[in-house]
């Protein structure tokens, strides 16, 4: 038997999740039934969403229960098999959460190919991110040339794909991002046209020198202030994916001051904005296979850069997520769990 350590939610967060609304536990795995796999973690991905799963309020997917194994996409080792298509040593993207070892159905898992990317792209830019990124800008957004795409969060894994796929289709790309440092990246790693600085006290000013000319899609990661301003900034007849409002997402109670909803709905009809929001998978049929072709050329001629923020073990994890919602992290935000075998 294998033992696995595992992050379990022991309660439902108020506010920012604390260490005690989780469960460091350790556990044998069960023997492999016919079809399934053993799964050694090497990368676990965490991204904002998870924030949504911890809680039992309504939304487009169950919450996690408390006492269950955090949920999360992973690329893992094939360490043991009991399927036929599936080989010990195989590389696989799997969705088995905050553990270290998983038994998995392994018709669940898609084998990776370490010789196309590293590994680690396939919970970033060449996986959900970057689909979120493709599908939301150009389903919803779709960017014409000369058009101008603004994003939040953009040095996050989904908004810089979103002003470089923007850039690739001949609009300008504008980001919003936290400090000096993220807002060079923007521009010398990224290719942004413009960089903005949302900490910045002349914030308002920096967006609309940026904008001179308006913004014809907002894609929307965050929210908040953030969001509010770039809102004014808004084109007649232009677009707004609605991806996120990681702003909000440790909010206990309604923000302070008046309604704005009716100022907001009132602009929406004396601008013909649309405003759509959207999860990924409502796209995997229509767009998941032109995703991986283009983005996929994408990286590999350099229209699409990206960047990964690493942090070292499972114990790490709670911490690294507390700081995932803050702005700490500076490009995807992984976990390694255990060695990665395609290293170096």
């Amino acid at each position: 038997m294998t033992s696995t350590t595992q992050i379990r939610l022991a309660a439902r967060p108020v506010g920012e999740p604390q260490d005690s609304d989780f469960d460091f536990t350790t556990t044998e795995v069960p023997e492999l039934a016919d079809g399934q796999v053993l799964l050694r973690t090497i990368y676990l991905s965490l991204d904002p969403y998870m924030r949504g799963r911890m809680s039992a309020a309504k939304s487009y997917a169950d919450p996690v229960e408390v006492g269950d194994v955090m949920v999360g996409a992973t690329v893992c080792e094939v360490v043991e098999s009991r399927a036929a298509n599936r080989a010990v040593g195989d590389i696989v993207l799997a969705y088995t959460g905050w553990q270290t070892y998983a038994a998995a159905d392994a018709r669940a898992t898609r084998r990776l190919d370490p010789q196309a990317a590293p590994i680690s792209t396939a919970l970033g830019v060449l996986g959900m991110p970057g689909f979120t990124a493709y599908a939301g800008l150009l389903a919803i957004g779709r960017p014409q040339p000369g058009e101008t795409v603004a994003v939040a969060a953009a040095t996050g894994p989904v908004g810089s794909a979103v002003g470089q796929i923007a850039k690739v289709k001949g609009a300008g790309a504008v980001g919003i991002a936290g400090g000096p440092e993220k807002c060079r990246a923007l521009l010398d790693d990224f290719g942004f046209d413009a960089a903005v600085d949302h900490r910045s006290p002349t914030f308002r000013e920096d967006l609309a020198a940026a904008t001179p000319d308006g913004v014809d899609v907002y894609f929307e990661n965050v929210a908040g202030p953030v969001g509010a301003a770039v809102t004014r900034r808004l084109n007649l007849y232009a677009r707004v994916p609605v991806c996120g409002l990681v702003a909000n997402y440790n909010a206990t109670q309604a923000p302070d001051g008046p309604d704005q909803l009716p100022a907001y709905l009132g602009m929406i009809l004396t601008q013909s904005l649309t405003v759509r929001g959207f999860i990924q998978s409502e796209f995997v049929p229509t767009h998941h296979d032109d995703f991986l072709r283009d983005m996929a050329g994408w990286v590999a001629d350099g229209s699409v850069r990206y960047r990964e923020d690493v942090v070292q073990g499972l114990e790490s994890t709670v911490e690294a997520f507390r700081g995932l919602l803050t702005g700490r992290n500076f490009g995807k935000l992984l976990v390694q769990v255990g060695t990665d075998p395609t290293a170096g």
